[in-house]
């Protein structure tokens, strides 16, 4: 005999009818985000500065059946944060169930120790990976709080869990995206949003390419699971966190690195 008052948990994990935008979603890391929210029935708005590429992203989602548009931004900019919003507004009846702040400045920055640091590219790592997730939040908010169940992910790293050398403007910019986290849920707890943070390991996507061999083998001999961390070793933990199964988990910060930093 099934009893009533049994709780229904079967489909937690499942989007189905949510509207999830991504942004960074063309390539790497926030294209796997795409693939794993379509795969849980969400639509997915796979926003990107590469237009060309978002738009096969999105293509390539819908041949395999599921739901994506692509929608160019450059999060650094807010006339653009603020067109995609617009846009959004319109083309999803003004909610949004989800947002992933996903792209970020990381390639090519590296290898510098502190004050080897041009300040130009200091304010331009800020501005992107710090000034555009808040961006996207401001814009994005009132379409959030009208789904009745807003999630927000932020993308941070591990780097800033460990005090990664030789790239402190990124690790800084990732500091900050922690922060941001707990204070932005804070003030958004009234709205129903929840916002959490992934703070991912070294990845094997194409930014992480220019990281040398050594970086990566320190990695892997530093995990407690000893090997190369894959993109869909990250894409669940998105999920789980934009689904009903996190409704009462915000301000927190998963580190997702196969046991390298124990959080």
């Amino acid at each position: 005999m099934t009893s009533s008052r049994l709780p229904a948990y079967a489909l937690q994990f499942d989007l189905t009818g949510r509207v999830v935008v991504i942004t960074g979603a063309a390539r790497g890391l926030g294209q796997h985000f795409a693939y794993a929210c379509s795969a849980a029935g969400a639509q997915v708005v796979v926003a990107d500065k590469l237009l060309t590429e978002a738009r096969a992203t999105a293509a390539e989602i819908v041949e395999n059946g599921g739901l994506a548009q692509a929608a160019e931004v450059d999060i650094s900019c807010e006339k653009s944060v603020a067109e995609l919003a617009c846009w959004c507004a319109d083309k999803f009846s003004n909610r949004i169930h989800g947002l992933v702040n996903n792209a970020a400045l990381a390639t090519g920055i590296g290898g510098k120790r502190y004050d080897q640091i041009e300040p130009d590219q200091w304010d331009l790592v800020m501005k992107i990976n710090v000034k555009g997730p808040w961006l996207m939040v401001r814009a994005f908010e009132k379409l959030l709080s009208e789904s009745g169940s807003g999630r927000i992910v932020n993308i941070a790293s591990d780097t800033a869990l460990w005090g990664a050398p030789w790239i402190m403007h990124y690790v800084s910019s990732k500091g900050a995206v922690l922060a941001m986290t707990r204070a932005l849920s804070r003030e958004l707890g009234d709205s129903n949003i929840t916002v959490n943070a992934i703070a991912p390991g070294l990845t094997l996507v194409p930014a992480t390419e220019y990281v040398s061999a050594q970086r990566h083998q320190e990695y892997i001999d530093g995990r407690a699971i000893r090997r190369s961390q894959m993109p869909g070793d990250v894409a669940g933990t998105a999920v789980f966190l934009l689904s009903d199964a996190a409704k009462f988990v915000t301000g927190q910060t998963l580190a997702v690195n196969g046991g390298f930093v124990l959080n």
